[in-house]
This record gives structure tokens, sequence and C-alpha cells, in this order.
């Protein structure tokens, strides 16, 4: 029996933060906000997916994107992904931001359509959008398809979201150091339930590190996805 895609359940890939906007986003967040030793162990994770169990659903091994992957063209819609929610709270963004990457429908979103509805949850400051690391979760076109002919969709539920420990340490010891770009970095724990045709299925436990740009008086934005869970 095929494996599905873990994360996102579309994905596993890892493709990590793209190497300009790592030197911004690490800069200007991690660098200064995290301990070194947690900056380091958060930047050699190895993914932030989980494998699935064999029968979980159909779904081949793929070769990632391009991380290099330019944003999408506008669409016919943005299909069953929702709209970015009006939110000014950094835990309560991401918290939204990760049940929509846990959720998706093949059967009537096409890929392009998820990439679309995916990008307008990102943020408008380009310096600080790593849009590679949200386009990778997406598999390519040709698994898209297959994914689509078993009619596969999933959904999700959201546990509880919260700042790593190393995060809130380094923000104590010097809060200014986030009034540059306001990113916070928020982990969020859930659960993700998959369906495909003639019944098939199964539950996983999902968890993603996520960073969130949240200006005072702006609803917030989704600035990158770590490429590896820190609690």
């Amino acid at each position: 029996m095929m494996k599905r895609f873990p994360s996102l359940s579309l994905s596993s890939y890892g493709i990590g933060w793209s190497a300009s906007k790592r030197i911004a986003i690490v800069a200007l967040v991690v660098t200064v906000l995290l301990a070194a030793a947690a900056t380091v162990a958060w930047l050699s994770g190895n993914g932030n997916g989980h494998e699935g169990p064999d029968h979980a659903a159909p779904a081949p091994t793929a070769s990632s994107p391009s991380s290099s992957e330019a944003a999408p063209k506008p669409t016919a819609g943005s299909g069953s992904v929702p709209k970015p929610p009006q939110i000014a709270e950094p835990v309560a963004y991401a918290k939204a931001v990760a049940q929509m990457l846990w959720s998706y429908d093949t059967r009537n979103t096409s890929r392009d359509q998820q990439l679309a509805g995916m990008h307008t949850w990102m943020t408008k400051e380009i310096k600080y959008a790593d849009w590679a690391s949200v386009s990778g979760q997406v598999p390519d076109p040709v698994l898209w398809s297959r994914m689509a002919d078993q009619d596969q969709h999933a959904t999700a539920s959201v546990t509880e979201g919260h700042y790593p420990g190393a995060f809130k340490q380094a923000l104590a010891e010097d809060p200014s150091a986030i009034t540059k770009a306001y990113i916070y970095v928020v982990t969020v724990n859930g659960k993700q339930q998959i369906a495909w045709k003639k019944g098939g299925g199964g539950a996983e436990e999902r968890a993603v590190t996520l960073a969130v740009q949240c200006r005072p008086n702006h609803d917030c934005a989704l600035a990158a996805i770590a490429p590896s869970v820190t609690q």
C-alpha cells in the first residue's frame, strides 16, 4: 500500500527556509531572540512532518518542488482554502495557520488554487516572507493529480499553541529585540483527519513551528514555516 504525504498531510519535504530569507529571518528573529543552542537545534532539524502509517493514504513519494517556486498567479478562487482571519495575536493566528495547513480537499481545489489560497496568508513585507518554506508543503502537480484521483481530503483540529521556551526566555531578556520585524515564533500542536475513496482514512498527531508577523495595530500574517519543530 502506498503511503500518503505527511505535513499539511501533503508533504514533509523539509526544504526549510531559502538562503536569503533564512538570513533575514534568522538574523532578525532567531539569532536575536533565541539562545544560540536553541537556534542550532532549530535550524538543524530534518523537517516538521511525521511519517504516517503505511495504510494511511494512497500517495507515492515524489521529489520536492523547487524552493524558488514563484508566488502563484491569480486563479479562479482559492478552492477550499479559507481566507486569513483578522487576528492581531500571534498564538491565535498561528493556530489558524496550522489548521489551514493541515486541511485541504483535492476534490474541489486545484494545486494552483491551493497555492494561491495559502499565499494570501503571507506577510506582504517581502523582506520577511519566506514563500518557499510554505509552498514547499504542497506536492508537485503530478502527485497532486494522483491525490485528486483518490479524492483525498483532510480536516484538522488544533489542540494548543505556544511560544517555545527559548523564545520566551530570550524575549524576556531583551523585550525590545522584537520591535524591528515583530516576528514571533509559535509552535502549534493538533490532529489531522484524512480520508479518500472507498472509505479509506486515518488520523495523525501534527506539530509545526511557525514564524508569524504581528505588527502593532495590524492583523498578523505568516512569515515562514520552520524546517523543524521546537517546543
